[in-house]
């Protein structure tokens, strides 16, 4: 029983990376195993389809979680804040003076 559960997960996450056109081979497969019409089989293409691109969105936005999470961590800052921070140098570079020429104090000679 387990070995079969683990089997269906397995084969699960395969579909979940499977390109379009090897998901519909695997549809067309499972429809001919199962005696499915063709309408069954294009309903059940269109769900592998739909699972796979849910599967792939919820890994891609987990695992952005999980470098946000590790760059925080590990103390490295975001482009954001690179940015940020490069902005205002260029700001305080633009709003400082140009420092003013002082005159040479004038040397009085007595005699």
């Amino acid at each position: 029983m387990f070995e079969e559960l683990k089997k269906s997960i397995d084969k699960g996450l395969d579909y979940a990376f499977m390109t379009t056109d090897k998901l519909a081979k695997a549809a067309k497969e499972m429809a001919k195993e199962n005696n499915l019409t063709k309408e069954e089989a294009k309903k059940l293409l269109d769900l592998l389809v739909k699972k796979s691109e849910e599967t792939r969105k919820t890994l891609e936005d987990n695992f952005q979680d999980l470098v946000k999470t590790t760059m925080k961590k590990m103390n490295i800052p975001t482009k954001e804040e690179i940015q940020k921070l490069e902005d205002r140098i260029k700001k305080l570079e633009g709003t400082k003076k140009a420092p003013t020429a002082k005159a040479k104090p004038k040397i009085i000679k007595k005699v």
